[in-house]
C-alpha cells in the first residue's frame, strides 16, 4: 500500500489498528494462489497486519492459523471460497442479491466456512463500486442515497463490513479454539466536527446588506430578528453565529479534540455565502480556531467545477492560519468519484471527511473506521484516506424532519452501535446550528447533553 508522508501542522492522524505480531497473540495468515490489487487493498484494510501469501509452503512460516482464499482444500484452515469480483478488472454491474447470515444482510454468496465472499463483499462497499455505474442525481449534482443497496435492502444504519468482522473474529476463535485470535484490533474514538458556512449572521457583512435585512424582516413581520439584528449591531449581544467560545468550552469540559473544516470563500456564489476570505474578522475567527484546534479545508461549491479554486482555497487559507492544510470535507457532501478524490490528491490532501450521504444519516460505505481509497478506475490503492461519518444535524433536521429529541436518539444510536465495534465516530454540526435563537435552543441543549452524557 502506498502511504507517503501524512503528518503536518497540528493534525496527527491515529492508527486505529493493531497488528497481531504486536498484540501477542498466535498470527493469522491468509493463503491465495492470486494475489490481485484488489485482493491485497481490501485484505490490509480490513485484515491489518495479517500476511497474505501465495505459497502453501510458506504458509507456516508466517502464521500459525491459515485462512484460505481460494478453491482449494486446505486440511485445518479456515475457507473463503471466492467470488470473482477481486479476480477482475474493469468495472461492469455486479450481482448483488440480499441473504441472511446470523441477522445480518449479506451478498456475493458463496460455500465455505462463511457462506459468503466477506472480502469482495467489503471491498463493493467501501471501494464505492456502485457509484462508478450508471446512477441518478440528486438536487445537488450528487449520488443519491436512493441509488445505493444500503438504501434499498435496508442497512444502511448499520456499519455492516465492521458486524461482518466482528462475526469473523467470532468464527475464527471457535475454529481454532484460541480466544485470542483477532483480525481486527481497534479503539473506538469519537470525533466532533464542525463545517463553517456562514460564521456571522450579521456582523461584518456589507452595510446595504443589513438594511435591506432589516427592512426584509420588519415587513415579514420577523420582529425578534428586528431586535436582534438591531442588538447586534449596537453591541449589546453577540452575533447569533459566533457559537465558537461555547463550543470550545464544551470540548474543554468533555477533553475532546475538534475539527473544523472551514469555508475559505475567494468568489462568491450561490452556495458560497461566507464571507470573503479577505475579510480581516474572518481571517481573524480562523486564526483564534487553528490555536487549539486542528484545521481543515472546506473546498466552495465553485471549487467543484473550477479546479483552479481547489488550490487557490488551500493556499489562501494556509496563510491565514499559518499552518498546512492537509485535510478536507466537501462543501455539502458534494464529491463525484473518482474525479474529486483525484484533485484532493493533487493539491495534497492526504484525509478526506466527506464520506457521507447530504440527504440522510447513514453509513455511506457501510463501513466506520478510516480507509484508504482505491482508485477503482486506476486500479491502485492511493494515499488518501478517507474517514467517514454517519451523523449530521442538517440530515435529521432539514431531510429526515426530526425534532431535536429525535435527534438526540438518533445521534446516541449511531454512537452506540459505532462503539459495539471499535469505530471511529463522526459527527457533523454547524456553528449556526448551535445558537441561541428559539429556533435552535433545542437542538443545542441536545448536543450538549450528548456530549456531557457520554464524554463529560
Amino acid at each position: 500500500m502506498k502511504c507517503g508522508k501524512r503528518n503536518a501542522g497540528n493534525y496527527k492522524p491515529v492508527n486505529n489498528y493493531q497488528s497481531l505480531e504486536s498484540s501477542g497473540v498466535d498470527t493469522l495468515v491468509v493463503y491465495t494462489p492470486r494475489l490481485t490489487a484488489r485482493l491485497t487493498y481490501i485484505i490490509q484494510t480490513v485484515l491489518p497486519g495479517v500476511t497474505v501469501t501465495d505459497s502453501k509452503e510458506k504458509i507456516p512460516e508466517y502464521g500459525k492459523y491459515c485462512l484460505n482464499y481460494s478453491d482449494e482444500i486446505i486440511t485445518g484452515s479456515f475457507r473463503i471460497l471466492p467470488h470473482d469480483l477481486l479476480l477482475e478488472t474493469g468495472i461492469t454491474a455486479q450481482q448483488v442479491q440480499i441473504s441472511y447470515w446470523e441477522e445480518l444482510p449479506v451478498f456475493f454468496q458463496t460455500e465455505g466456512d462463511l457462506p459468503f465472499d466477506i472480502f469482495a463483499a467489503a471491498f463493493y462497499l467501501l471501494s464505492r463500486y456502485e457509484e462508478y455505474l450508471p446512477h441518478t442525481l440528486d438536487q445537488y449534482g450528487r449520488y443519491s442515497h436512493t441509488n445505493s443497496h444500503a438504501y434499498k435492502e435496508g442497512f444502511l444504519k448499520q456499519p455492516l463490513v465492521n458486524l461482518w468482522l466482528k462475526k469473523l473474529s467470532q468464527k475464527l476463535q471457535l475454529f481454532t479454539h484460541d480466544s485470542r485470535l483477532t483480525t481486527h484490533d481497534s479503539r473506538f474514538r469519537f470525533i466532533p466536527t464542525y463545517d463553517i458556512d456562514e460564521a456571522f449572521s450579521y456582523l461584518h457583512k456589507p452595510l446595504w446588506k443589513n438594511v435591506l435585512g432589516f427592512y426584509r424582516d420588519l415587513l415579514q413581520g420577523k420582529f425578534e430578528q428586528v431586535i436582534e439584528r438591531g442588538n447586534v449591531y449596537s453591541g449589546k449581544k453577540k452575533d447569533p453565529y459566533d457559537t465558537f467560545d461555547w463550543i470550545q468550552r464544551l470540548h474543554e469540559k468533555c477533553g475532546l479534540q475538534p475539527i473544523y473544516f472551514l469555508l475559505t470563500i475567494l468568489k462568491r456564489g450561490v452556495y458560497d455565502k461566507n464571507l470573503s476570505a479577505h475579510s480581516k474578522a474572518l481571517q481573524q475567527l480562523y486564526r483564534g480556531l487553528a490555536v487549539k484546534n486542528t484545521i481543515g479545508l472546506h473546498p466552495s461549491w465553485q471549487s467543484g467545477t473550477e479546479e483552479r479554486l481547489l488550490e487557490e482555497e488551500k493556499s489562501f487559507l494556509q496563510k491565514i492560519i499559518q499552518q498546512p492544510v492537509i485535510i478536507s470535507r466537501q462543501h455539502y457532501l458534494r464529491f463525484t468519484l473518482p474525479d474529486t478524490y483525484r484533485r484532493l490528491l493533487a493539491a495534497g490532501m492526504t484525509d478526506d471527511y466527506s464520506m457521507a450521504y447530504g440527504g440522510v444519516n447513514g453509513f455511506r460505505a457501510s463501513y466506520c473506521l478510516p480507509f484508504y481509497w482505491y482508485d477503482l478506475a486506476q486500479e491502485i490503492t492511493t494515499t488518501l484516506r478517507i474517514h467517514p461519518l454517519c451523523f449530521m444535524e442538517a440530515s435529521s433536521y432539514f431531510n429526515q424532519g426530526y425534532t431535536a429529541e429525535q435527534a438526540a436518539e438518533e445521534i446516541q444510536y449511531y454512537h452506540d452501535i459505532v462503539k459495539e465495534v471499535n469505530g471511529e465516530f463522526i459527527t457533523l454540526f454547524h456553528n449556526h446550528f448551535l445558537t441561541d435563537q428559539p429556533q435552535w435552543r433545542d437542538w443545542r441543549g441536545m448536543y450538549e447533553a450528548f456530549l456531557s452524557n457520554n464524554f463529560g
